[in-house]
């Protein structure tokens, strides 16, 4: 039982079935209110998920008209707010998962295959 999350705990004593009513009830009602805490936790954007919007939008608007994918490190230098190449590409991915842009594999002279990315 050593290392036991509460929500296996509460599970435990709702499925038991020679244990007082009262306390089933109790860890069923218990189980609930985790499931709508998690289920509320994972539709409402994180603060910094908000926080990065505006930096999506900025990505895309410089991205929009290019002819050429255009690799994050380039996108990093052009846009307010993306403070590094790993942010630029951590928001592009994003986006990338979002619809709003599309990726391919980029011939960079000496720096080899790198990511470039291209509005949707």
């Amino acid at each position: 039982m050593a290392n036991m999350t509460k929500r296996e705990f509460l599970k435990a004593i709702a499925e038991m079935n020679d244990i007082d009513a009262e306390l089933n009830l109790y860890a069923e009602q218990e189980l609930a209110k985790m499931d709508e805490r998690n289920e509320k936790r994972r539709n409402s954007p994180s603060k910094k998920s908000q926080e990065n919007e505006p930096i999506k939008v900025a990505i895309h608007e410089f991205l929009q008209g290019k002819d050429e994918p255009i690799v994050a490190s380039v996108i990093a230098e052009n846009v307010d707010g993306c403070t590094s190449t790993q942010k630029a590409s951590a928001l592009c991915r994003q986006m990338v998962e979002d619809g709003r842009l599309t990726v391919v594999e980029v011939k960079i002279k000496g720096k080899g295959k790198q990511k470039g990315y291209s509005v949707a």
